[in-house]
């Protein structure tokens, strides 16, 4: 097996045994980007500043564009960002660079996280590793693929409505969103402040315990980070199920569904079954109106966040050609018109409306008490059940330009992730086996809010007892 194949935690054991350096894990992922990445496009830049190599953890990762990294340009995929160069590093990336990380490259996602399949970045699309006419999924459609495609150790990603987690699943890698307030979110451009986590997007659940281990914690620069203990996320790799209660909501096995992941997901539960789990059917029955609940909650805070992006202070600035109504208006809707693109202009537009006099209340606030309804129904769930399963996805990876013309229809592809973000509670997405069309196919669990550690135990007894995490596409 090739360096670049490995995961983290089988690179550590040969680094701590000597068996190999560092250096040659770096070197053998960079010439792997190099030999795949032209096809699979997750990379935006590499990095320019070379890693020491001297650290505890220095293990080889990609970081999504929407985390500030020093000396770096980080664009959040946008036009209207090139350019700019972060003055500080991100929470996490302190903490990566603090465990001796080794940071390779920028890698893609959708235009300020804004999409489902990677296909809004103004670089261009990422391609799926496992078809290159299909999408990766998204926001960080670049993380997932990086990893799937072995074009990185591990990978950090984003989750506003399911961006790591419906990826992952599409890439057959494994994609957490931690609780939130457990992650912080200092140095992460903002899509949708009360909803945006960053987590990890790794090859097996080991790896994800490791890399939870490093960016976990409280930090007092994030006004939504939560003073709550961080416990060792590898002692919960327990290949043990028995006696846990795994909640199923009948909602979740609606029309919609594709036949090939709903039957990959009911062969998952007799697994859990034969493993000595009791499962048990619940209901969710605000989960009809989480979508609709999103896409006014998210889009209100991006309209909001988005407004800085003016060209005054950071940034793309367009001058235009002649004034119009005054030098300064003109110069905003220049660069904002030219800077954003399509995706990004129907959510600000969205958002904008949402919030307008006469009808935030209509619209956001109502929003806000739907959500708190999607919430309760969650909290009612736990107090019988450990965790709840749920497909990641309605579909596999679908074809690249499937949906562009249909925002709809991309929107409905998160359907089963929103929730976790609305409630803020943790969701992993773990593989769970291929379509006959050679797709992966990911099943989601979601816990209690600071119960990472069940969610892990969970998917690492399956994960285990399945063989799905070590397909690899073939490129």
């Amino acid at each position: 097996m090739s360096l670049y194949q490995l995961t983290s935690h089988a690179l550590l054991d040969l680094i701590k045994s000597r068996q190999v350096g560092a250096r040659d894990a770096y070197i053998a992922v960079q010439e792997r980007i190099k030999a795949v990445d032209p096809k699979v496009k997750a990379y935006v830049r590499m990095a320019t500043v070379q890693p020491d190599f001297t650290g505890a953890l220095p293990v080889p990762i990609a970081i999504k564009d929407n985390l500030c990294t020093k000396q770096e340009e980080i664009t959040c995929s946008s036009r209207i960002l090139k350019g700019f160069r972060s003055p500080y590093d991100a929470g996490v990336i302190e903490r990566v660079k603090q465990s001796g990380g080794t940071i390779l490259g920028i890698v893609n996602m959708d235009e300020f996280a804004f999409g489902s399949s990677c296909e809004t970045s103004c670089y261009g699309p990422t391609f799926n590793p496992w078809n290159l006419q299909c999408v990766p999924g998204g926001s960080s459609g670049g993380s997932a693929a990086s990893v799937a495609a072995d074009e990185a150790m591990w990978a950090l990603g984003s989750d506003t409505g399911g961006s790591i987690r419906q990826p992952a699943a599409f890439c057959g890698i494994v994609g957490l969103k931690p609780t939130y307030g457990r992650v912080s979110r200092y140095g992460l451009i903002a899509f949708a402040s009360s909803l945006d986590q960053i987590g990890p997007l790794t090859k097996d659940v080991h790896d994800c315990a490791l890399l939870m281990n490093i960016i976990s914690g409280y930090d007092e620069r994030d006004s939504t980070s939560v003073n709550e203990p961080v416990p060792d996320y590898t002692k919960a790799l327990v290949n043990d199920v028995k006696g846990l209660r795994i909640g199923i909501p009948k909602e979740a096995f609606v029309d919609g569904l594709d036949p090939e992941v709903r039957k990959s997901v009911e062969d998952a539960l007799e697994l859990y079954k034969k493993l000595g789990a009791t499962i048990k059917e619940v209901s969710l029955p605000h989960t009809p109106y989480a979508v609709a609940t999103y896409y006014i909650v998210a889009t209100a805070e991006a309209s909001s966040n988005l407004a800085r992006f003016d060209g005054v202070r950071f940034g793309a600035r367009k001058q235009p050609t002649q004034v119009r109504k005054n030098a300064l208006v003109d110069m905003y809707e220049e660069t904002r018109s030219q800077g954003f693109g399509d995706e990004a202009k129907r959510r600000i537009m969205l958002g904008t409306y949402a919030l307008s006099s006469g009808y935030y209340d209509a619209y956001y606030l109502r929003g806000q008490k739907v959500r708190t309804l999607i919430k309760n129904d969650l909290d009612e769930v736990f107090k019988d059940c450990d965790c709840v399963l749920t497909p990641t996805s309605p579909t596999v990876a679908f074809k690249v330009g499937e949906k562009v013309s249909d925002p709809l229809s991309m929107y409905l592809s998160d359907i089963y992730t929103i929730p976790a973000n609305l409630a803020g509670i943790p969701a992993i997405s773990i593989p769970c086996g291929f379509s006959k069309s050679g797709l992966p196919i990911g099943m989601q669990l979601m816990g209690k809010a600071f119960d990472e550690e069940m969610l892990l135990r969970v998917s690492y007894t399956y994960e285990q007892n399945t063989e799905w995490h070590l397909k690899k596409p073939n490129l």
